[in-house]
């Protein structure tokens, strides 16, 4: 992928927290990869998603955290994700956001526990939430690497949620599905305790979900147009 192309994905992908409700004001961030160059962009420090455009993203240097280009500085949340990257080697975008239903899990320190076929199917485990640390050098990076599991989500005590993915898209789809788990296992906690689903076979939904779900779309054959043709495929 070019850098041109990251960045129109990236800004794409920040305005995305916003369409989907999971940011206020300008709180929350995007970034992506392009491991082949070793350059990430992120969304700049205190932008309004409005008058975000791909331009405005900054460039930086995946191993030595410097600002290769942009006139705006990075998100203050850059080294939680600088640290990710660096100890992830498949992750290729990340998000972060305090959506409101995610959030409040966070806030009192639970995890959000393996109840729904739909965690099962987008995250393959519960939702596990780190314990409280501030956003001092690679504090929450670390608490990231060392509480997470196999979900590519985590909740952050007191603070928020970080999910990630292939790509700043994946990774945005799955603050989305986030959140919509989140409230529904919150809903489910007012009526009794949530029935969880054995680990085993939450890996049965999640294998299915990522090997079977979706459309394959075999490639294009060319379509030979003959003279005064219309010009379209049948």
């Amino acid at each position: 992928m070019s850098l041109e192309s990251l960045r129109e994905e990236v800004c794409r992908a920040n305005k995305m927290l916003q369409e989907y409700g999971l940011v206020c004001l300008h709180s929350g961030n995007v970034s992506g990869l392009d491991r082949s160059t070793g350059r990430l962009v992120i969304k700049p420090s205190g932008v309004d998603y409005e008058t975000l455009t791909p331009e405005d993203l900054v460039e930086v240097d995946l191993i030595t955290g410097k600002v290769l280009s942009g006139h705006l500085r990075p998100s203050v949340d850059l080294p939680h994700h600088l640290y990710i990257y660096r100890n992830m080697p498949g992750v290729g975008g990340i998000a972060h956001a305090h959506s409101d239903y995610a959030t409040a899990w966070a806030t009192v320190g639970r995890p959000i526990p393996l109840c729904l076929t739909e965690i099962a199917d987008y995250f393959g485990a519960e939702i596990p939430c780190a314990p409280y640390v501030d956003n001092e050098g690679d504090n929450i990076g670390q608490a990231i690497i060392r509480y997470r599991n196999r979900a590519p989500a985590i909740l952050l005590a007191n603070h928020g949620a970080f999910t990630w993915g292939p790509t700043a898209i994946d990774a945005v789809k799955l603050a989305i599905a986030l959140e919509d788990v989140a409230k529904k296992a919150f809903l489910a906690c007012q009526l009794g305790k949530p029935l969880e689903i054995p680990i085993e076979e939450a890996r049965k939904w999640y294998d299915k979900y990522h090997h079977g779900y979706g459309q394959i779309v075999p490639p294009r054959t060319p379509t030979t147009v003959s003279r005064g043709g219309s010009g379209c495929g049948a």
